[in-house]
């Protein structure tokens, strides 16, 4: 689920010669160290670009509440970035020589003499500590004490028509902690609900796909509609389903088995295992085994209302349900984040890293690049980095708005994908044909036009931008080794200026709703019955699993191998067997594509009508896929030479 933070990053250091980044966040602001106040420690990226001179309205009160998260940097924070890197390197002699989570915590963890020097030192500042862990200490107090600790001025800002109090200037720790803090969060705010509701709500409305369908792709076409593109395009298919997506890319005999895929979400529905049970009863594949799918949940939820939790149930069904249909072998574990704000998103990921509850994590959420500010970029980017030292990987959704610009008015990448530590997953429109033989892929990217009243035409074809992958060029990182010579300096150099950066996503998989997976759930329905039926869905939120799916896959043909931080790796089989290359017009140049779609007026049923609209496939806003790398589907998808590829040497053919 892609949804609004109301809520950013200092340079990495990496292995040797082959740095994962090559310096610091591209941020347009002043040196660290430029104005380093004696004594302190600057703690970069803590002042918001939107806290501007001109949104400036004056100092908070001092009376006014605070609540931080203060993030520990731990005993060698190079150390570790250095370490994950070599670790995930193909090419380093250090590659795939993992610690356990016990080892990283002692080599890299922060100690308990750090931890309790930071609570001193905020304790003394007059702030009350209301939680502590291995990774964070949290605390809440009066403006004046937050300011006494750390060493800045809190001002109110006006940001899109609403006030937020953030620091005047860089927050700061002192010298003498000796770089034990990493980050602070939460000197900046948003108003939210701050509602404590352990009691979950039902499950959203009822969402019914309205037919005709292909079964698979092509496999009907009404005749009688108006041409599209000089041919009659088909209706859309049902939803694909595990044996379809398997073929596609190149499961072969591989199940998951031995492996265990953690997929975060925020919440948990509370029918997931009954509904995933029945969906793989309907749908053929296995049925789970006892202890197969398991969760890790915290003690209550919050701000359900606000963040939607409803809503969220179908992100944890989709997810877990593709994961299984791809690789029916592997264990699945559901670490739920009590609410969809980063501090709970965050917990979620350090639950699987510090009990390495998978090698593997799927997430499917995420936001625009322009609302992350480098201090919680740093704590992502610090639990991504002690992953990769313990064989994890972590996959994310790269977005289903394109550009960005439809939604946002600016052109940008979605985090936290956009992390140089993370893998982000693009998002294609999969035509599977009879016999479940794949046929080609375009990049997702939709334009829609309703027949017209007299059934003659597409009105305003093809119609508007609706949807499509996200992806683009990053305006806070640079460039990571892994991509150097791959992405083309077009889009590496996209933002201006001379420093190459990062740029999403890194690879890909059906994503197009229109030619998407068939998911089986609880919902609500019109007479308040809550019932489980079956609809089309898709979305990057569907890429991501269905690529963590096949991640299982190809661990267990490496043998169990943990393959834990996947980009270097996935890109060093650039231009192979490995990828379909996909392309927006994979039929030829001029050879557009669409698919018919009947829909539902109250999307339940046809009492009050249905839609018939034509979908337009490969037009993703500015975003294209092209021959190579490109920003909607990175590398490509998984061809049927991908699983094998990871294959130990003297087992390939």
């Amino acid at each position: 689920m892609r949804f609004e933070r109301k809520r950013t990053r200092a340079g990495l250091v990496a292995a040797a010669a082959l740095p994962l980044v090559a310096g610091a966040l591209a941020l347009g602001t002043q040196s660290a160290t430029a104005d380093q106040p004696s004594g302190r420690q600057l703690l970069s990226g803590t002042k918001p670009l939107w806290a501007t001179a001109q949104a400036d309205k004056g100092a908070t009160a001092d009376s006014s509440k605070v609540s931080v998260r203060v993030y520990l940097a731990g005993k060698d924070a190079k150390g570790l970035a250095a370490y994950a890197a070599s670790v995930s390197n193909p090419n380093s002699a250090s590659y795939g020589h993992y610690l356990t989570a016990a080892q990283a915590k002692s080599r890299f963890g922060a100690t308990k003499a750090q931890i309790a020097e930071v609570t001193n030192w905020l304790k003394s500042a007059g702030l009350k500590v209301t939680g502590t862990s291995q990774h964070y200490v949290t605390v809440t107090g009066d403006v004046a004490a937050a300011e006494k600790a750390f060493g800045v001025q809190l001002h109110n800002y006006t940001k899109g028509g609403k006030t937020y109090h953030a620091p005047a200037s860089t927050a700061s720790a002192p010298a003498s902690l000796k770089g034990a803090v990493l980050t602070v969060t939460g000197l900046d705010n948003a108003p939210k609900k701050s509602s404590h509701d352990d009691t979950l709500p039902p499950p959203d409305a009822v969402f019914k796909n309205a037919g005709p369908f292909s079964t698979y792709f092509g496999s009907k076409t009404n005749h009688s509609l108006p041409n599209a593109y000089g041919v009659k395009a088909p209706y859309a298919i049902k939803g694909y389903t595990g044996q379809q997506l398997r073929a596609a890319y190149g499961a072969g005999k591989y199940t998951g088995k031995g492996v265990t895929v953690a997929i975060t979400d925020a919440y948990a529905s509370p029918y997931i295992a009954q509904d995933a049970a029945q969906y793989a009863k309907a749908n053929g594949d296995k049925p789970y085994k006892k202890g197969q799918f398991s969760q890790v949940l915290p003690s209550e939820f919050t701000n359900t209302e606000e963040c939607g939790a409803a809503g969220w149930y179908g992100e944890e069904t989709l997810d877990v349900e593709a994961v299984h249909a791809v690789a029916p072998d592997a264990n699945i574990t559901y670490v739920g984040g009590a609410s969809c704000f980063d501090n709970d998103l965050l917990d979620s990921l350090n639950k699987v890293v510090d009990g390495h509850l998978a090698d593997i994590v799927s997430n499917s959420w995420g936001d625009i690049e322009a609302n992350e500010t480098p201090d919680v970029a740093a704590a992502y980017d610090q639990v991504f980095q002690q992953g990769a030292v313990e064989g994890i990987g972590f996959y994310f959704s790269s977005g289903d708005n394109g550009d960005n610009v439809a939604t946002s008015g600016t052109k940008q990448a979605d985090t936290p994908g956009n992390s140089p530590w993370a893998t982000s997953v693009g998002g294609t429109s999969l035509a599977v044909g009879k016999h479940d033989k794949y046929k080609w892929e375009t990049g997702w990217g939709t334009e829609k036009a309703v027949l017209s009243e007299d059934g003659k035409t597409w009105t305003g074809f093809p119609g508007p931008f609706t949807s499509g992958a996200g992806g683009g060029t990053s305006k806070l990182y640079d460039q990571p080794f892994y991509q150097r010579g791959i992405v083309p300096d077009s889009l590496a150099l996209a933002n201006g200026g001379t420093t190459k950066q990062r740029v999403e996503p890194d690879i890909a998989a059906v994503a197009d709703p229109n030619t998407g997976f068939l998911v089986g759930q609880t919902q609500t329905f019109p007479d308040g019955s809550l019932q489980y039926s079956e609809y089309r869905i898709g979305g990057t939120s569907l890429a991501a699993p269905v690529i963590a799916g096949v991640q299982a896959l190809s661990q267990q043909a490496r043998k169990g191998i943990a393959i834990g931080f996947a980009n270097p790796l996935i890109y060093s089989k650039y231009g192979t067997s490995a990828y379909h290359d996909v392309t927006d017009n994979p039929l030829g140049a001029g050879r557009d594509l669409a698919v018919v779609r009947v829909d539902f007026k109250n999307a339940f049923d046809a009492t009050d009508g249905t839609i018939t609209s034509l979908r337009s496939l490969g037009k993703d806003a500015s975003l294209h896929a092209t021959v190579g790398y490109d920003d909607v589907t990175g590398v490509g998808t998984p061809g049927t030479d991908y699983v094998t590829s990871y294959l130990p040497p003297k087992h390939r053919h």
